[in-house]
This record gives C-alpha cells, sequence and structure tokens, in this order.
C-alpha cells in the first residue's frame, strides 16, 4: 500500500433505527478518526466524511497514510539514588526494570529532574502499518457508539445495535485485512435489498459512493434529503397543493431510505370533517407520510408517501398507502364524533380519579390549585380572572377524550375544539391549548394573554410541586420536565412582558401545595424515619431552591443569545422581582458595558464594594451610614463628587420609575470623571473618624445609587 490514499470502511448491517442513524453515523466517524489521529497516522481527517444508510455505517478519509511514524518509547524506572547500592552496584528492582525493557542495565539512561535523577529506558519504535492498527481503531470506535440496548445474534460473543454482514475496508485499491464483529474485510458491498440484491464489486475507496448509486442506493443522507426534496415537489404537482415537510419528519424518511421514491396519494373528503392536527398527526407520526395543504393553509385530501424501491406499477404502492391509512381515520373520526357527544366540562368530576402524583394528588386536585394561581397571575397582571379561572378548570379535561387517549400528543389542541364546539368563550378554548407553549426548543410562548397566564400558573404548580416531593432534577435525569418547565415559566414572563413577583409567586405556589407533598420530600433520618414536618422551614428552602433553579436556566436562555456572564451576574446581584425587569436591566447593563466610561466605573464600582466591605468586617467598626454631611468635607473632590450624585439621582429618579434602565446608566455614566477625580485626590481612610465616616457614606450613597439597576461591579 502507497501512502496518502483514501481510506474506505464500511459496515453492512440489517436495517438500523432510523432516529439514531445520524447519531451512531457521526460517532462512528468521529471514533474512526479520533482513532488514527491518537496513532499519529497522517490523513485528511478535516476532510473525513460520515455516510450511512438503513443498512449501512461508513467512514471516507483522503490522503491517509499507509502506516504511522516511528515512534519514540521513553519508560521511566527507578529513581538513581534507590536503584544503586553504596557501591555502585544495581539494585534488584534496577535489573529487573532493565531486564522488562529488554536490555542491560548499562543501556539505560539518566533524566535529571528538579525531584532527582531517575533511570529511564529510550528507544525509536517503527510505526505500525495501517493495516494492523484498523481492526483495533474499528473496535474501539463501535464499542464507543452510543447504543442503549445492543442486540446479540446466532451463537456470537459479540453483540451490536443489529446483525452485521458484510464489512469493505479499502485503502485506495487495495483491500485492509482485517476482522471487525467475526466479519473478514474484503470489497464486496451489497446494493439495494431488492433493486440490487447481488453483490457489489468495488474497485477503490473513491469509487465507492459512485458504486454504491449504480447499485441504487444512496449512501450520502445529505444526497437523499435532496433527492426527497425533489421527488415530493414532483408529487405535489399534480395534487395542487403545497407538501408541508419539516425537518425531523425530512430526517427520518431519509433514514429509512435507500433509494426514495415519491408516490402521490388521496384519501376521503369525508375524513377531512376531522380536525386537520389529529390527520396530520396519523400520517406524520404512524405512517411517515406527506400531507399536503391548499393555499390558504387547510388539509387537503392528498398525501405524499415515499417509497424504498423504484416500482414497475407504483399504482399499487399507492394503493397500499390509501389503504394502510384509511382504518386509521376512521378511527380517528370514530373519536371525534364520540368525543363530540360529551360536553368537555363534564370530565371535571372524573379528574378525581386521575392520580396527578401520589402526594400531590389527582388531576382535579391539580386543576384547583392552578386555577387559584391562575386567578392570582391574572389579578396581576390585567387578565380576566373569571376567564383565567375557567380555562384552568377546563385544561386537563381533554386528558381524558378517546381522541387524546389515542394521540397524546393531542393535548391542548383537541380541549381547544370540544371547548370551541361547546360554546366556551374564544380566549378559553385558545388558551387550552397555548398554555403547553412553549412545547420544544426554539417553540414560541403563548401569543394570547390568557394562556400566558394559564402556562405560568401551570409551571409554578408543577415546579413547586416536584420540588416539594423531592423529585428535583439531578445530573441527566428530568422525568418531570422541570427543567424545560421552568425554562417556560422564564420565557413567557419575559417575551409576554409579564410583570409578576416571581419569589411572591412561588410562595403562593408553595402555600396551596398539601403537607403529605411536603413531606414526602423529606429524607429519613439516622434512624430510617423522617423528621417532623417544619412547614414554613421547609417552604423558605424550596422557595430558594426554585428561584435559584429558574435563575439557572435563564442564564443559557441568555449565554444562547449571546449576552456576556458578567452583566447577567450583574443584574442577579440585585435580584429585580420581575423576570420581565430583570431583561430590562440586562439589556441597559448591556448597552451600558459599550459606552467609554463602563470600564472605568466598573472598576471604581469594584473600589468601592471592597473599600466598603473590608471596614464592615473590622472589628468594632461602626455601620457605615448613607448620611453625608457637607461640613466634614475636607477636598473640592469629595464636594463635587456628592453635588454630581445629588444631581444624578434627581435627574434618573423619573427614569428609573419608569423602568427606563438605559437612561438611569447613561446619566450614571456622566459620574466617571467626579468618581475618578474623588480616588485621585481623596484618601479615604483619613485619620478623623468623622471625616472618614463622611466618606465611606458618600461611597455607600454611590455605591447604591449604581446598584439601583445592577451590581455595576461585576462587570
Amino acid at each position: 500500500m502507497n501512502a496518502g490514499k483514501s481510506l474506505l470502511i464500511e459496515l453492512g448491517t440489517e436495517e438500523l433505527p432510523p432516529r439514531a442513524l445520524d447519531e451512531l453515523s457521526a460517532a462512528f466517524l468521529r471514533g474512526i478518526v479520533g482513532g488514527l489521529a491518537a496513532r499519529g497516522v497522517s490523513a485528511g481527517l478535516d476532510q473525513a466524511v460520515a455516510y450511512a444508510s438503513p443498512r449501512r455505517l461508513a467512514a471516507f478519509i483522503p490522503a491517509v497514510a499507509a502506516a504511522q511514524p516511528a515512534q519514540s518509547i521513553e519508560r521511566r524506572g527507578p529513581a538513581v539514588a534507590a536503584a544503586l547500592d553504596a557501591e555502585g552496584r544495581p539494585s534488584k528492582a534496577l535489573l529487573g526494570f532493565a531486564h522488562s525493557c529488554g536490555v542491560d542495565v548499562g543501556q539505560l539512561e539518566k533524566l535529571e529532574t528538579d525531584k532527582g535523577a531517575w533511570f529511564v529506558w529510550r528507544a525509536v519504535r517503527p510505526g505500525q502499518s495501517l493495516a494492523a492498527l484498523l481492526p483495533e481503531i474499528i473496535d474501539e470506535a463501535l464499542k464507543a457508539l452510543p447504543i442503549p440496548r445492543p442486540m446479540r445474534w446466532a451463537d456470537h460473543d459479540y453483540s451490536f445495535v443489529r446483525p452485521v454482514h458484510w464489512l469493505v475496508i479499502l485503502h485506495g485499491a487495495d483491500i485492509v485485512d482485517g476482522q471487525v464483529l467475526g466479519l473478514a474485510s474484503g470489497r464486496k458491498s451489497r446494493g439495494h435489498r431488492f433493486m440490487h440484491p447481488q453483490p457489489v464489486h468495488v474497485a477503490d475507496a473513491d469509487g465507492w459512493l459512485d458504486a454504491m448509486r449504480a447499485a441504487k442506493v444512496l449512501a450520502d443522507p445529505r444526497e437523499r434529503r435532496q433527492r426527497i426534496h425533489q421527488q415530493i415537489e414532483l408529487a405535489a404537482q399534480g395534487t395542487g397543493g403545497t407538501p408541508q415537510l419539516d425537518d425531523a419528519l425530512l430526517d427520518e424518511l431519509a433514514n429509512l431510505t435507500e433509494w426514495p421514491v415519491a408516490i402521490a396519494c388521496t384519501f376521503e373528503r369525508r375524513f377531512l370533517e376531522v380536525p386537520a392536527e389529529a390527520l396530520v398527526t396519523t400520517m406524520v407520526a404512524n405512517q411517515k407520510f406527506v400531507p399536503v395543504f391548499d393555499a390558504e393553509g387547510k388539509l387537503t385530501e392528498h398525501f405524499i408517501g415515499i417509497a424504498n424501491i423504484e416500482s414497475k406499477d407504483p399504482a399499487e404502492i399507492r394503493r397500499g398507502y390509501e389503504r394502510v391509512i384509511r382504518p386509521r381515520f376512521a378511527d380517528a373520526k370514530f373519536f371525534w364524533d364520540e368525543d363530540l357527544k360529551t360536553p368537555l366540562a363534564s370530565y371535571q368530576e372524573q379528574l378525581k380519579n386521575v392520580t396527578y402524583q401520589q402526594a400531590l394528588g389527582s388531576q382535579w386536585d391539580k386543576s384547583v390549585r392552578v386555577a387559584e394561581l391562575a386567578r392570582v397571575v391574572a389579578n396581576r397582571v390585567g387578565v380576566d380572572a373569571a376567564l383565567a379561572t375557567r380555562a384552568a378548570s377546563l385544561a386537563k379535561c381533554d386528558l381524558l377524550t378517546r381522541m387524546v387517549g389515542e394521540f397524546p400528543e393531542l393535548q391542548g389542541v383537541m380541549g381547544r375544539y370540544y371547548a370551541v364546539h361547546d360554546g366556551e368563550p374564544p380566549a378559553v378554548a385558545e388558551a387550552l391549548d397555548s398554555h403547553y407553549q412553549p412545547r420544544f426548543g426554539g417553540d414560541r410562548i403563548a401569543a394570547d394573554p390568557l394562556g400566558q397566564v394559564l402556562a405560568v400558573a401551570e409551571r409554578l404548580d408543577t415546579l413547586a410541586g416536584i420540588f416539594a416531593i423531592g423529585m428535583k432534577p439531578g445530573g441527566n435525569k428530568d422525568p418531570f420536565a422541570l427543567r424545560r418547565a421552568a425554562l417556560g415559566l422564564a420565557r413567557t414572563l419575559i417575551e409576554g412582558g409579564l410583570e409578576l413577583d416571581l419569589r411572591a409567586s412561588f410562595i403562593e405556589a408553595l402555600e396551596q401545595l398539601p403537607d403529605a407533598a411536603l413531606a414526602a420530600g423529606l429524607k429519613p433520618g439516622k434512624d430510617g424515619k423522617p423528621p417532623a414536618l417544619q412547614a414554613g422551614a421547609r417552604r423558605a428552602i424550596l422557595l430558594e431552591e426554585l428561584l435559584d433553579f429558574v435563575h439557572e436556566r435563564l442564564r443559557g436562555y441568555y449565554a444562547e443569545q449571546g449576552f456576556e456572564h458578567g452583566a447577567f451576574e450583574a443584574v442577579l446581584a440585585v435580584q429585580p422581582a420581575s423576570l420581565a425587569d430583570f431583561d430590562r436591566r440586562l439589556r441597559a447593563v448591556v448597552e451600558f458595558g459599550r459606552r467609554p466610561e463602563a470600564v472605568s466605573l466598573a472598576a471604581a464600582n469594584k473600589r468601592v464594594a471592597n473599600i466598603l466591605r473590608k471596614q464592615a468586617e473590622e472589628a468594632g467598626a461602626p455601620p457605615i451610614g448613607r448620611t453625608v454631611d457637607p461640613a466634614c468635607f475636607e477636598a473640592e473632590a469629595e464636594r463635587d463628587l456628592a453635588d454630581a450624585l445629588a444631581a444624578a439621582r434627581q435627574d434618573s429618579a423619573a427614569a428609573e420609575a419608569a423602568g427606563d434602565y438605559a437612561a438611569v446608566l447613561a446619566r450614571l455614566a456622566q459620574l466617571q470623571v467626579p468618581v475618578d477625580a474623588f480616588f485621585d485626590n481623596v484618601l479615604v481612610n483619613a485619620e478623623d473618624p468623622a471625616v472618614r465616616a463622611n466618606r465611606l457614606a458618600l461611597l455607600n450613597q454611590l455605591k447604591s445609587q449604581f446598584s439601583t439597576v445592577a451590581d455595576i461591579a461585576l462587570l
């Protein structure tokens, strides 16, 4: 083998799980690239490409050397002081070390370090060939794949995500001999299971992709996605509508097919009486079909299926797809028709029989708590409290309907449809659906005010309740999706502009919890018995944990938007009551940080904080006041700072009251000159106690004024 040739590794398998295929493919390439890099094999690692299809994982790396370079070896033996006796004869330890290295003691060298001298053995070992290294590299890569449940087959000792059938390892045109998972490497791959079932001869690594394509396999997932797009657009032309293909469905279709072909299909128009979301869920989630909508955004009777074969009789495939979807649509229509016979509100009593969580009671109990929180939140943010209470009382009723029982992902959506049918107020119906938003990362919050109120109330109760029973997230475990709930709460308050005191809201949520929930989270003592419940103390601890948890989610929320850590911590230090206010302060601080005066004022504020802290920590030191006596001024600089600070307070009072923190900080930025002059010309720790106390009070005023928006010292 010559150096610098392309390397192709293909592992053929039974059909791999489509949702895991992209991750498996990327991890396989990482393992191969990492293995080559760790062994010092020269290769175009930055140009490596992962390929995958339902029946194969492959890695392609250009310009791979035929062998690793010579390897320098250094082994450290015993210390010189302990390895030789008083007469300079080698000890048993030194003799043993030399023997283990395969050399005489005289061939060992000495290594001088700041901790003493050591005997070492140094050698240069020829680099191993690529052929010798690859089986181990591939084995390591396969073992590192994210496979939660590997399977065994036949009578083999090894396991993998699916049974394996062939292995191709080519370096240029040469086969790299080796065995992986019981397979001997070769140059015979396999094409499409039905359209090209015979073996595929691969001449060289660079020609593998074309050889696969000729065998009706698009091994590049990017090419398959592009073909699916093109095929769907072509099939949709005959329907007169627009296909709805999201990224998640596209990824799954690409990972289910090796040669995708789109087939346009139809269903009976009578099924369009069922809410579109139910039909779309059936098509997408169950059958992986692509729904088609008209120009007005309404679902049509057309849909597109993606076959994994170029059939001679596409009409037969079309009939099969239409035959498969008909009973599912019939079920959905039956559920819909039956559910309409029962008013949504009539399910409220039945919620008493549905357990939410043992210590937290039933879904009815949760609805009662959420309704009370919704009433309080609505009153505080100017939303109709009666509507909020009504929406909260109905929010979980659709969980008992036939449709949601079959399609749990439609909770809220179906509640909205049923509420509209029952004649509930439109705002209530909309809130039953929108309060679940954001449902996933990147989803928007509820657009309607009532939905925002219900979203906040629901998440307050969920967070408080689950924290109380001791089930807060830890590590990667978050069975109740509390991180998502906390982020959804924070985003709704911030992006909805809701002026709500978060601390007070959590206090109210905790007050509504039963004592059984508060006691459930207490850890048993050494005697195995839980301590006596001190409800007030327990709620106080939970309150701080909940606030910290939400603030931690905020860190990530703002970090993703590019806000600097220092700005976030500066605002967090003053603990704004509402998150909407937190957001305004943060944006003002970021704007302030761009001003030329910001660095100097931040440094000055830090200096002020250090001076005040040291003074407060001195034994017997009197409390630092905030009242400044002009009669105690000795320097013009302290008089100027006091006057400038008073003027700034007066000028920015209205802006502060209005929450215009950018204006407040802009006015405070004008204090840079008098602040710098003060520290250049004034000794704070004056000998006269009255003068020193007056200057400390002036600095205390300065710190207090800057802290009205954020702790500028943390910038």
